[in-house]
């Protein structure tokens, strides 16, 4: 198989060092930058599996750079591994496009862990087979990740995390679903943190669904939700893309 390539971008010289020899001895092939704008003249003129970002640096903040990631390249990971660990912080990572934030100081095996988990998605994203779900006028690819009105010529990318979500919501769909039920489910675990990423990504996928009338995402009694999509097509259509 061939060598996975990371685009780590960290302004702290010695920990990024440090970071780029683990990653190395693990396998991957790492190119260094040290500031934003570096990041992102880097990862114009290359082609990466995954980006393993800082928040705070010099010339461009983390966010910027995922954001200006995201309009050249939907799919791939992004991982903010920062010493910001405010819950706004988090949720503006996620927000700006990426797939997971991780605080330093962090464990290297799990940040390892990580960046295999995203890269097997990403490999899923280039095989041959595909699960989609059609709801009402909507297109629903879970295996790309994104999702798009049949008329339309573009999809709209989602959050690794937001498309499972959404799919639990197609195979659940017109019942009625508790949210703790939902975040042991999608985040196995039912803490603060992960109920208001929750509630980012039920935000997004309103928008999404906005298109079509017939789809809708009630909450009921402020601790439930149910997803109504009377025309929703569950046999996962596999096929060759």
């Amino acid at each position: 198989m061939q060598q996975a390539s990371i685009l780590l971008v960290e302004d702290d010289v010695f920990f990024a060092k440090v970071v780029k020899r683990h990653l190395e001895r693990a396998g991957y092939e790492v190119s260094l930058c040290e500031d934003g704008e570096e990041g992102l003249e880097k990862f114009k003129k290359n082609i990466f599996d995954l980006c393993l970002l800082d928040v705070v640096m010099p010339k461009k903040d983390g966010f910027q750079l995922a954001e200006d990631i995201r309009l050249m390249d939907e799919n791939v990971p992004i991982i903010f591994a920062s010493s910001r660990y405010m819950e706004q912080d988090k949720l503006q990572g996620f927000e700006s496009g990426a797939d997971d934030y991780i605080t330093k100081p962090y464990n290297m095996q799990e940040l390892l862990c990580r960046i295999e988990v995203y890269l097997k998605r990403s490999r899923l994203l280039n095989s041959e087979r595909r699960i989609v779900y059609t709801m009402g006028k909507m297109i629903f690819d879970y295996t790309q990740f994104n999702i798009k009105h049949k008329d339309a010529d573009s999809h709209v990318r989602m959050a690794p995390k937001e498309a499972e979500l959404l799919r639990f919501l197609c195979e659940n769909s017109n019942k009625k679903l508790k949210r703790d039920e939902i975040l042991a489910s999608i985040w196995k675990q039912e803490d603060f943190f992960a109920s208001r990423v929750m509630d980012v990504y039920l935000t997004r996928l309103r928008k999404h669904i906005a298109q079509d009338p017939s789809l809708k995402l009630e909450t009921y009694h402020g601790k439930g939700l149910m997803f109504i999509a009377n025309e929703l097509d569950r046999s996962h259509k596999i096929f060759k893309a």
